[in-house]
């Protein structure tokens, strides 16, 4: 039979692949029925894959992966991979999964706010491509928060995609108004963490740089936000010089503040004075030279490429420069002060994740 001979394509990759000696079938039925079949090798490989992919996916993406016998490096690396599809995950799973996960996450609520803690990858508002967001859920979480009657809840503000932490909602539009207001006179008192590439110089101090959205020409364009600023250095003398301000740029205002420093990178506590689009992304990479860690988009201007972390960086995270895209950004919004007829301190822990890197990079708050 041709199937079973020992000239065949099938059986000589078998021999090769596997290991496996196959007699040519002329050596009789013994011989014949000692050998692997085809079909049992494959389901061989068949069961070992659906058991990998098993064990694989029962790890959770945000507590991190247990230690594998291959090595400290090789479970960095697949905490670094499952996390970077915990966004996608967030968008296939049904609104009301979405909305008690955003239940479970409610760090305080009275009769006028509830104040939750935004997961990452989650983003606030729909768009293409976004199948959950916030705010498709708020009605929802509304019910499971009171009752079947209650009413949506409402939007204050709003956190990047990829930020992490406190967010306010209000249980009616009256109340969001009032703290939509507080917001835009900067009643408010913002403070978020970051771990950066590199130590601020000066290591406290404040960036006043306005910013302006605009295109970049490469080989695949796109849009970012940049500095804009109301100045220009003299070539002559290298005095500066001020210049006309540019058509739609905003005034920024970030206070920073240098908590710790090691690895190459440090972790920064930032106040956000005014509220432009990822300012402070833009300030720490163009005002200051420190690109938040897992920035892909502000660590280079005229390209969309992956990080380049420093050696130091890596070894410290267990983690190979081409892993490095995977990478989450660091950047998570822990305090909200809110004057609401009393002053509201609402503070929230980094995730996971977050506080896993503090850990491997050695960055010490144990007295912050």
């Amino acid at each position: 039979m041709a199937a079973a001979s020992g000239g065949s394509g099938l059986w000589r990759r078998l021999r090769t692949g596997v290991g496996w000696a196959v007699r040519a079938a002329s050596s009789g039925r013994r011989a014949a029925a000692e050998a692997p079949r085809a079909e049992e090798l494959a389901e061989r490989l068949r069961a070992r894959k659906r058991e990998e992919e098993k064990r694989e996916s029962c790890s959770s993406p945000t507590e991190g992966v247990s230690r594998s016998p291959q090595g400290p490096q090789d479970a960095a690396q697949r905490r670094v991979r499952q996390l970077a599809v915990l966004g996608r995950r967030l968008q296939q799973v049904h609104p009301n999964v979405l909305a008690k996960i955003l239940k479970e996450g409610t760090l305080f609520q009275n009769e006028e706010i509830v104040v939750i803690n935004k997961p990452y990858g989650l983003p606030v508002h729909g768009g293409p491509g976004v199948k959950n967001c916030i705010t498709d859920v708020l009605p929802i979480l509304a019910k499971m928060l009171e009752n079947m009657k209650a009413e949506p809840l409402h939007l204050c503000h709003r956190l990047d995609k990829e930020t992490t932490g406190v967010m306010v909602l209000a249980r009616s539009k009256e109340v969001a108004d009032r703290i939509r207001l507080l917001f835009k006179t900067r009643q408010v008192e913002k403070i978020y963490w970051a771990i950066s590439l590199g130590k601020p110089d000066p290591a406290e101090g404040v960036v006043e740089i306005p910013m302006v959205e605009k295109e970049v020409q490469s080989h695949q364009s796109h849009y970012k936000m940049t500095l804009a600023p109301s100045y220009r250095l003299r070539p002559e003398d290298g005095k500066e010089v001020r210049t006309r301000r540019e058509r739609g740029a905003e005034r920024a205002v970030t206070r920073y503040r240098c908590l710790a420093t090691a690895a190459a990178c440090s972790l920064l506590e930032l106040q956000p004075i005014t509220g432009v689009k990822h300012q402070i992304r833009v300030h720490l990479a163009y005002g200051l030279g420190c690109p938040i860690l897992g920035d892909h988009k502000y660590s280079h201007w005229s390209k969309l490429a992956p990080q380049k972390l420093p050696e130091v960086t890596l070894r410290r995270l267990r983690l190979q420069q081409s892993k490095a895209r995977h990478l989450p950004l660091h950047l998570h919004a822990r305090r909200l002060c809110l004057p609401l007829g009393q002053q509201l301190d609402l503070v929230c822990k980094p995730p996971p994740f977050f506080q896993k890197t503090l850990e491997k990079l050695e960055l010490d708050i144990s007295n912050d």
